[in-house]
């Protein structure tokens, strides 16, 4: 299931909905980001998120193909929030199940760095004096590399 959405997210409720696909599920695990409240020692009061409607959910559809094809996952729950989102607030969710807990891992883990990587999401950061447009960052593209 992948969805891109303004409203938020319980990521108790997700987590449940994955475990309850099977009674073959052995691990579920999750990852929830959350707007922080600074970023390279500045604060930051908010974050907005635009996307590429159509092609957004396409991409995120072909990494968790992607995903589905490396590991053997009974689910996958792909959830990216847009537009304005104040700290403290989650923003993505990312939680797999499989029977056994390595394969939820590293799908896990391999799903959250091809979303930083290669999902059409623009962040700007709103300072309390100014905003700006969040650059990738070579440390995403690096993690990212690693399942090539």
């Amino acid at each position: 299931m992948i969805r891109v959405q303004t409203g938020s997210f319980d990521p108790g409720t997700e987590i449940n909905t994955l475990h309850a696909l099977s009674l073959d599920v052995g691990a579920v695990v999750s990852c929830v980001g959350y707007v922080r409240d600074s970023n390279v020692g500045r604060e930051v009061a908010g974050l907005f998120l635009e996307h590429y409607p159509g092609m957004t959910e396409k991409v995120l559809g072909k990494i968790a193909d992607e995903a589905r094809q490396r590991w053997p996952l009974l689910g996958l729950v792909l959830i990216h929030r847009i537009g304005a989102l104040q700290p403290g607030e989650p923003i993505v969710f990312v939680g797999i199940c499989s029977s056994h807990r390595q394969a939820a891992f590293e799908a896990c883990a391999f799903v959250m760095d091809y979303l930083k990587t290669r999902a059409p999401f623009w962040k700007k950061e709103q300072m309390a004096e100014s905003s700006h447009w969040v650059e990738a960052r070579n440390s995403d593209r690096e993690a990212a590399q690693r399942w090539d």
